[in-house]
């Protein structure tokens, strides 16, 4: 039991937040500041990067001398050279990351420039232009390219999706990495400025300029003692390769053998990467020779007479320069396996080493004129063709003057496919999860461009899913909350329990909040059909309804009204949710079951919702693949096996070595532990089964909220040692293709992924009589009993007397029709929803 002093404190937090809100809701609510440009560099860590380069062709551009210039910095002293510079500049002002300030800024300013993304809280506003300048050129994989991008980089593009502007320094920035790692194609509305890097001009020093960066450095620390220099800039290999901390010890033992090699003429100064810098400052051994964070990397590139680089994009900016690269790469073959690049090691324009004394030798001898590769002029031309110094004032001329003519700026690529946007639902392992899953492998993706909506989520069962999309299928996860403030969405909630559920789109009270939500996940992308596939949550029923006009699907997975009254510990749980969502369907202009009954029912039970020519029917896919698959793997192998928390080891359990044996004839069923699976029945059946074929077999594989009260049931009914709760697995497909007979006992479905499932592994079908049990598979091969323990037993008895056959299903010709339902909605105009 928590303290008083601890719920005081978490109550003081709840508090501060709130008012933050508040703080937040107010600036957006007051007029965008004409003339006002916000800067952030990677959150705030310093005034670097393009957002630097571009601040100062601004502030030297009399057009511009009365634009105001605010600088978000995470702390004071995160940029003192430039606060230095212009402390005494009534025009340029500092602000606190993420304070009340911030927020003003990030609310008011009429211009928004960041080489990295705004917080979750930013939705830009009306009279706002957003350049994301990003920041570098990348060597590394990026976006949906990652292992996890998807999730990883959810902010991002939350960010490049609501930008006016995206800065790309060549063409391979601008197709590698926005259209093709970040899936910008298609749904982008803004444009791509391909017309170099600013920061890269910062590199153009003339004699008093290369002065005035070496005695800036010599000031931070750096003993230079009239050297050349040599700049060695990794990158930080990130979770994957250890801690920061690990990094520096590293560091510290390779740059003292790069300067051994180098000898007394040069000098090896390290750059570290943003999350490094402040373990290596603190370090002894490294303050003589650490580049400060404060100064821009490339103004420090533009006095150095050579390059080592591992995987850092800071290799692309000294191309421009032409002088020596050398790339020090001792965990190649791992990083690149692991990380994963755009270009192999033998590919880079120049040395590639895995020792870090042989790569200072190998730039010892490009330092004393060992020619470049022909290799470097090609990647010059191609990634760098750009950088000749004028790159400040194309892009100011793009973004702050709005002059295009003789620019590179361009729209995203767009192929013509159709733009399909779907909410998945919570990415639990259900049936909606499954159906989803198999809707996205089955949609034909040359003709659909595809989005799948989810909340953000690393819970291992949300993972696992995710990492069933498909390839093809964009992923766009809400992340953070609804902005404006308490009190509103205090007022919205209490509206919503009292049942006072209005239009969506009524403009007198929430139609605001909900529409900058929209614009908060989504940006400016845009969509030729909208569809909520899972239907059971009212936030995200009313968030769709707020996209830009286009077609509204919502899927009516079950026997909805009925749905609406299910209880689960006598409590009828959806009772309110659903009433909500129901409320909403007259705003869909389409409202589709997974079976044509159901579309029936739904279409009579729902009538006083919405007109009759909205229910239409979309029957569910099977992935046949993946359940082919997954018959083959071994039982012992199955992820969801008990673990031992002592020693780690999988504990195989007892019914798995008894199936593999065949002892006995075994039923089967997979679902949700739920009232409206009636699995009680099933056990009671199976009782009256196991009396006479003492032989016979249960598993149920699932979990849910009736765990409990099913075993109790199984215990009394003295089955423990013959019916067994198996829990949920991932692969429940090597269980059915392990098992004699499938058996569904459920009050009512929809259309149940798992029959056809079963079918596809072939298995005999015993199910109750539900409403679309018929239309469950084209061949209606399923035994179909009634809604009472002695029909089914009698089922199950009559498979176990050799009269229900196995079910079969041509899977080609179903996906087809089925493929042909999808389309009729898919492919809709948008309709009048009143």
């Amino acid at each position: 039991m928590k303290s008083p002093l601890a719920r005081i404190r978490r109550q003081a937090r709840k508090l501060k937040r709130a008012a933050e809100y508040d703080r937040h809701a107010y600036w957006r609510k007051q007029p965008v500041r004409p003339g006002t440009v916000l800067y952030e560099s990677f959150s705030g860590n310093g005034a670097l990067c393009n957002p630097e380069a571009i601040f100062r062709g601004l502030i030297a551009d009399p057009e511009f001398a009365g634009f105001e210039h605010v600088w978000a910095l995470a702390e004071r002293d995160s940029a003192p050279e430039l606060a230095s510079e212009f402390v005494n500049d009534p025009r340029v002002t500092f602000v606190r990351y993420r304070s009340g300030a911030y927020y003003k800024a990030l609310a008011t300013s009429q211009y928004l420039v960041n080489n990295a993304t705004f917080p979750a809280e930013f939705c830009k506003r009306p009279g706002q232009v957003y350049l994301n300048t990003w920041h570098g050129t990348p060597l590394k994989q990026m976006g949906f390219d990652m292992p996890g991008g998807a999730l990883d980089s959810a902010n991002t593009l939350r960010n490049f999706l609501a930008a006016d502007f995206l800065l790309a320094a060549n063409d391979f920035m601008a197709e590698r990495m926005y259209e093709d790692a970040y899936r910008l194609r298609n749904v982008y509305a803004g444009r791509i400025i391909i017309e170099g890097y600013p920061r890269i001009d910062r590199q153009r020093l003339d004699s008093p300029g290369i002065g005035r960066v070496r005695a800036a450095l010599e000031q931070a620390g750096a003993a230079l003692d009239g050297r050349g220099i040599v700049l060695y800039a990794p990158t930080w290999h990130g979770e994957t390769f250890g801690r920061p901390e690990d990094d520096v010890d590293q560091l510290i033992v390779d740059v003292q053998r790069l300067q051994r090699e180098l000898g007394p003429d040069y000098v090896v100064l390290l750059k570290t990467h943003q999350i490094v810098h402040g373990f290596a400052a603190s370090r002894p051994e490294l303050r003589r020779i650490l580049a400060p964070n404060s100064l821009p990397t490339n103004v420090i590139l533009g006095v150095c007479e050579g390059l080592i680089t591992d995987y850092s994009s800071i290799f692309f900016d000294y191309l421009a320069t032409g002088k020596p690269i050398v790339f020090y790469t001792p965990d190649a073959a791992e990083y690149t396996e692991t990380r994963g690049t755009y270009f192999p090691p033998e590919e880079l324009p120049g040395p590639v080493i895995d020792d870090a004394a042989e790569a200072g030798r190998a730039m010892e001898r490009l330092l004393k004129g060992e020619p470049l590769s022909e290799r470097y002029e090609q990647w010059r031309e191609r990634f760098a063709s750009y950088e000749d110094g004028g790159a400040t004032q194309r892009v100011i001329d793009v973004v702050f003057k709005g002059i295009t003519d003789g620019r590179d700026v361009r729209p995203a690529d767009n192929d013509g496919r159709r733009r399909l946007l779907l909410y998945l639902g919570g990415m639990r392992s259900n049936g909606i999860t499954t159906a989803a899953m198999n809707l996205l492998a089955g949609i034909d993706h040359e003709h659909y461009d595809v989005t799948a909506l989810m909340s953000y989520s690393r819970r291992g069962w949300a993972r696992a899913n995710q990492a069933l999309i498909p390839p093809q299928v964009r992923q766009i996860y809400r992340v953070g909350g609804m902005n404006g403030s308490k009190l509103s969405h205090v007022r919205r909630k209490l509206d919503e329990r009292r049942g006072d559920v209005l239009q969506h789109d009524d403009p007198l009270r929430y139609k605001a909040l909900w529409d900058d939500e929209w614009k908060r996940v989504f940006g400016d992308a845009k969509f030729d059909w909208v569809a909520d596939f899972s239907g059971y949550g009212p936030f995200w029923a009313t968030l769709l309804l707020h996209s830009p006009d286009a077609p509204r699907a919502i899927w009516l997975h079950n026997e909805m009204a009925a749905d609406r009254h299910r209880e689960v510990n006598g409590k009828k749980r959806m009772l309110r949710s659903l009433g909500h969502v129901f409320s909403l369907y007259r705003s869909y202009d389409q409202l589709v079951s997974v079976s044509p009954r159901l579309t029936d029912l739904n279409r009579n039970e729902l009538a006083e919702f919405a007109p009759a020519d909205r229910f239409v029917t979309v029957r569910n896919l099977p992935n046949v693949e993946r359940v082919l698959a997954g018959m083959q793997q071994p039982l012992a192998e199955l992820d969801g096996h008990p673990i031992d928390p002592e020693t780690e080891e999988v504990l195989v359990p007892d019914w798995v070595r008894q199936l593999e044996q065949h002892d006995g004839r075994w039923f089967v069923t997979v679902g949700r532990l739920s009232p409206e699976k009636n699995h009680s029945r099933l056990i009671r059946a199976f009782a009256t089964v196991h009396d006479r074929h003492p032989h016979a077999r249960l598993l149920i594989v699932g979990g849910g909220p009736l765990r409990d009260e099913l075993q109790a049931l199984i215990d009394e009914l003295g089955l423990t040692e013959v019916a067994t709760l198996v829990g949920a697995y991932q692969n429940p497909f090597a269980i059915l293709a392990a098992a004699d007979c499938f058996v569904l006992s459920s009050v009512y479905e929809g259309q149940p992924m798992v029959l056809l499932e079963a079918a596809v592994c072939r298995l005999p079908i015993v199910s109750t009589a539900f409403a679309s049990v018929h239309d469950a598979l084209p061949s209606g091969a399923i035994h179909v009993v009634g809604q009472t323990d002695s029909a089914l037993a009698d089922g199950m008895l009559a498979y176990l007397n050799g009269d229900v056959p196995p079910s079969e299903l041509d899977a080609d010709a179903y996906r087809a029709e089925v493929a042909d339902e999808f389309n009729g909605i898919a492919d809709v105009a948008r309709q009048s929803a009143g």
